[in-house]
């Protein structure tokens, strides 16, 4: 049997390689290796996928949250409420900015930013809500926009995790994550659902003003070369990474269709374990499971993970250490509790989940999983 992957990129790559290669080259041909012809391309397409207004590339995820923050004018000082159950990067730009991160605990079905904890932490300095948009499905975003309407505060979504999921409001309407807040901002890193071969990134917004500082901050600040009217950073998309985004752009759906059908095979097999939660899928927001995380429960998490090695199946915990208890945040973030995200970091578990998962390997797996829970 082929060895098992968390992701196989190489897999996945093999199946569009003429495709990817004559895009590559024919960038290497032009030598428009940055800001290219065919970065704008690319973000018009993703405008009309995503049926957005701006889409503004950059060079990374965490870069795109930096730049959303510059955009809307926040200040050091002024506070910014986010999920304590994240990767750093979301409270890391936070911090660089020398704004206050504010972290809240998470619901413990869905993982992400619980709206009942963000009320109770609003002062007269916040000034902005970023919810993260864990594992693949949309936080609340009804309850959030009422929120930020309420005490008049921006909304940033970080979408790295869940670009192409669907949120659908009470009222009816469907939009896709990273549309619905004053900006969404996401990752093109390898892994991702819509990945790059390097780094890469970008963030969306309907609001005209806000796109056109953004597009002037990615680029030193400039509208007209050389003169610099914001200040601004050094951050784009290079056009090698825009041309293979384009053409994996048209295959995100079917790609985000396939980590489904892996995640359908998973619950079924792992349903009526007694020690193990499967992902909750909410009613409100389409899963593209980005990660398929289950939960195990009565301290087996780590013993079921060195089992799943011996049996060569990779199993990875994102995330170990959440973001109140890393050295580097002490001195910066609230100090309050935080009992999901603490009890999250001692279950969670995430199995192998790419686009090129085969039953043999889905077989294995869970008949291994199966097995541990049996002993």
């Amino acid at each position: 049997m082929k060895d098992i992957q968390m992701v196989d990129l190489v897999s996945q790559y093999n199946k569009i390689k003429d495709e990817v290669d004559a895009a590559i080259l024919e960038v290497v041909s032009s030598a428009y290796y940055i800001n290219g012809p065919i970065v704008n391309t690319f973000s018009k397409k993703l405008e009309s996928y995503l049926n957005v207004k701006h889409v503004i590339p950059c060079a990374n995820g965490t870069d795109a949250l930096q730049i959303a923050m510059m955009a809307l004018g926040l200040k050091p000082g002024d506070e910014v409420i986010t999920a304590d159950f994240t990767f750093i990067a979301t409270v890391e730009v936070i911090a660089l900015l020398g704004l206050k991160p504010v972290l809240v605990d998470v619901d413990p079905k869905t993982y992400l930013i619980d709206p009942r904890e963000i009320e109770k932490v609003i002062t007269p300095r916040t000034k902005a809500i970023v919810p993260v948009h864990l594992f693949g499905q949309c936080a609340n975003m009804d309850e959030i926009l009422a929120i930020a309407k309420k005490y008049n505060l921006y909304v940033i979504e970080d979408t790295a995790q869940a670009i192409g999921s669907d949120f659908a409001f009470v009222n009816g309407e469907v939009k896709k994550a990273g549309t619905i807040g004053d900006f969404g901002c996401t990752s093109f890193f390898p892994s991702k659902n819509l990945g790059c071969f390097g780094d890469g990134g970008a963030l969306f917004t309907d609001n005209d003003d806000f796109a056109e500082k953004a597009r002037m901050i990615v680029n030193h600040g400039m509208k007209e070369r050389y003169y610099h009217d914001e200040v601004g950073v050094n951050s784009r998309l290079d056009s090698i990474q825009a041309a293979i985004l384009n053409i994996k752009l048209d295959y995100l759906d079917r790609y985000n269709e396939s980590r489904r059908k892996v995640a359908d095979y998973y619950d079924s097999a792992f349903c009526k374990i007694k020690d193990l939660e499967i992902p909750f899928r909410s009613d409100k927001s389409t899963h593209i499971f980005h990660q398929y995380t289950i939960r195990v429960k009565n301290g087996k998490r780590d013993s079921l993970q060195k089992y799943l090695s011996e049996k060569k199946i990779p199993a990875m915990i994102y995330y170990p250490v959440p973001p109140h208890s890393q050295k580097a945040y002490q001195n910066l973030i609230n100090k309050s509790n935080f009992p999901v995200t603490d009890i999250l970091s001692e279950e969670v578990l995430s199995l192998p989940m790419h686009t090129e998962m085969c039953e043999e390997h889905l077989k294995y797996i869970t008949y291994a999983v199966i097995e541990f829970f049996n002993m």
